[in-house]
Parts: C-alpha cells; structure tokens; sequence
C-alpha cells in the first residue's frame, strides 16, 4: 500500500513550485507561528505589563473568539473577492495589528490588538490551502504535503522566534512578526495571481445550517471538549514552568515537532491499523492522564508531560478532521467552518478560566479541569459511535489527509 501514501507521491515533486507557491507557504508558516509566538514570553509580559496570568491569557481568549467568529465571515468573503485579495486582506491586517501589539502600553491595548491579528490570521490561513492546491504544480498530493510542512513549520517555530526575540524584550516578537509577514505581504502580491472563484457563493448562515446534522454536531461538541484541554496546555502551561523565554522556546519547539510528527506521520498509520474512533478515543484518556500527571509533577514531569501532550495532540487535530468532514454531506469549506466555529470557543475560554481556576482553588485544579474535559470528549465520541462509525473506518487516507489541513487551518 505504499504506492497510495500522498507524502511518498507529493515528495518528488514538492521543490519544483511556483514562486507564488512558495510565497503563499512562506507566509503559512508565519501565519502559524503566530499561534505560539506568545508561549515563551507570557511571564514576561505579565511582568513588563505588571498584569495577572488571567489577564495576560486573554492574549489567547481575544485572539480565538475572533478566529471562531470568523469562520462564519471567511468563506463569505474568500467566494466573493476570491482567494488572493483575501490572503492580502488577511496578512495587511496582521501586519498592522502585530505591529500594534508591540507598541502596548497595557494589557487592554494588547488583547485588543490581538483581536484584530486573529480576524487577520482567520482570512489568510483559511484561504491559504486552497491558493497553493490551484497554483502548485505536481498535483494536489504534493500541494498538500507542502502546506502540511508549513503547519507543522510554523507550530513547532512559533514558541522558537518568541523565545528568541522575547528574551530581549517581550515587544520584539510583536514587530519580527509584523515584519515578516510584510515580506509576505510583498511576495504574494508579486507572484500571486488571482485564483478562481467558486461556482456558489457561501452564505453567512451555512456553516451554521452544516451544525444541524446530527454527526457533525457531535464531532463539533467532542471537540469543543478537546480543545479546552488542549489550550490549557498550550496558554497556561508557560506560567506553571515559569521559565526563561529560551528555555521555555525549546520545550514548546520540541512540543510542537511531536505535533506535527504525529499530525502528518503517526496518527494515519494508526488509524488504517486500528480505526479513527479507537485511535482519538485512546489519545484522549491518554491526554487526560498527561495532564493529570503534568498537574501533580515536579517540574521536570511537567516539562516532560508538557512535551508528551504534543503526541496526543497531533493525533487529534488529524482524526478529528476527518471526523467533521467526513461526516456531513454539507461541502467541506462549509462543513469546516461549522465545526471550527464551534471548537475555537473553547480555545478562546481555556486561556482564560485555568487561570482563573488557579485563583480559586490551586495550581493542580486546571489540569484536572482539562482532564476531565478530555475524557468528556472521549465519551462523546462512545456515546455517538454508531452515528460516526462507517464515515470514521472508511475513509480515503488520500481524503484524511487533505481535509486534515484544511479544518486545522480553517
């Protein structure tokens, strides 16, 4: 079966691109960084800004709740103007936010200023695979390989380029990142020509009206649940190592290359093997013990655990994916939003109730709360079996794989 792998058939030919494919992945692994880019120097922050840890994760809070209210005005858009003018209209914003964003001068400003980066960030990296499967050469097996690179690129980079730059001063990642997606900015406008625009204009109702399926529902409540332990790890995590900005940099670097080893490598491989619904189950009690054991550690378990979550994390975001689009009969842009839309309120929540937790009971209590929110995704998942069961054994891994990216970028 070797011959089928799309990474094996995508890397012959995945050097040999355009220019505006190149441009538009450059940008991609930017546009992912900037998930991250604040891990390593929230404390830093904090104290530059004099601020609480709750306060300083609405980073985080402000950051996604745009994101998952953009899902509905994405697709809107991205069919109306087509798919260049979006990408420029998403990295023009994120320029001027994230050069906004360093010039803070409080907590206030700067949750404000990423609010506007995640609007910014929602246009560009929603549109962005479509952009490279229409303009790469070599078909779409190594289009979406490429696209898959960036993602795990800029994850994995993300918490590097903060550590870096933040360990002079937390306002430097802010204006490195403004400068580069400026330098995308400026490339796709050179080598990027307009793409097609789709036969059907989306709506702003139908991501919404996708959620009425019953499945998808499903899919999308398991995963708000999910989520919320996810982004515990990745915004509250940093003030229990309570590290340097380089050390903290090197434990979400290597958090994020077993997110993409195990996002694009790992999780497929177990999925023909055992089933999608047996894979993210497992993953998920295993999340849940993580975090446990990551709560009650000493600090060397926690950075350990914290690294460990990336594995089980890698694994969800692929089959998840293939969960949501797989089974709806809604087009997959739309199916995409819908689930997104749902999932996203529980990163912008997370960031944002750890700390609180925290404040109210003790430094264990948020990671026993995650934990408990992973499990409760996993019974979802057992409970609704019977509704996902032929879409989650029987898809294509061709399908698994490019419909992976597209509801993680999404």
């Amino acid at each position: 079966m070797q011959g089928e792998d799309p990474f094996e058939q995508g890397t012959a030919s995945i050097l040999r691109q355009p220019k505006a494919v190149w441009a538009t992945a450059g940008a991609s692994v930017v546009a992912f960084m900037g998930i991250g880019l604040v891990d390593p120097i929230l404390p830093s922050i904090a104290k530059g800004l004099e601020a609480t840890p709750s306060q300083v994760s609405l980073l985080f809070t402000s950051y996604f709740l745009i994101t998952a209210v953009a899902m509905l005005v994405t697709g809107f858009v991205s069919s109306r103007i087509g798919g260049r003018k979006t990408l420029l209209a998403g990295l023009a914003l994120v320029v001027v936010f994230a050069a906004l964003s360093g010039t803070s001068s409080s907590v206030a400003e700067l949750v404000g200023f990423r609010a506007g980066w995640g609007l910014g960030n929602a246009l560009f990296v929603s549109t962005a695979l479509a952009v490279i499967v229409g303009a790469a050469a070599g078909g779409s097996s190594a289009a979406i390989l490429l696209y898959e690179s960036a993602l795990g690129l800029g994850m994995a980079c993300g918490p590097l380029l903060g550590a870096l730059l933040g360990d002079a001063s937390w306002r430097y990642p802010f204006f490195g990142t403004a400068a580069l997606m400026a330098i995308g900015f400026v490339c796709i406008t050179a080598f990027l020509k307009e793409q097609p625009r789709p036969a059907r204009k989306t709506s702003l109702l139908d991501p919404l009206k996708a959620l009425g399926h019953r499945g998808l529902a499903s899919v999308a409540t398991s995963a708000f649940f999910y989520n919320y332990a996810f982004f515990t790890i990745l915004a509250f995590t940093p003030f229990v190592l309570n590290m340097t900005p380089y050390k903290s940099g090197a434990v979400f670097f290597a958090w994020g290359l077993l997110l993409a080893v195990f996002s694009v490598l790992v999780a497929p491989r177990l999925q023909k093997r055992f089933g999608s619904l047996k894979v993210v189950g497992a993953s998920l009690v295993l999340l849940a013990a993580d975090l446990v054991i990551l709560g009650y550690g000493n600090h060397t378990t926690a950075i350990v655990c914290t690294i460990v979550s990336g594995a089980f994390i890698g694994m969800n975001n692929t089959v998840y994916t293939e969960l949501a689009l797989g089974i709806s009969d809604a087009p997959r842009p739309v199916a995409s939003a819908g689930y997104n839309f749902v999932r996203w309120f529980a990163a912008a929540a997370a960031p944002y109730l750890a700390p609180k937790i925290e404040e109210w009971s003790n430094i264990h209590i948020p990671f026993v709360v995650a934990a408990v929110a992973a499990v409760i995704g996993a019974v979802v998942v057992r409970v609704r079996r019977s509704a996902l069961t032929h879409e989650a054994e029987e898809l294509e891994p061709k399908h698994a794989t490019e419909d992976s990216v597209t509801v993680f970028a999404n």
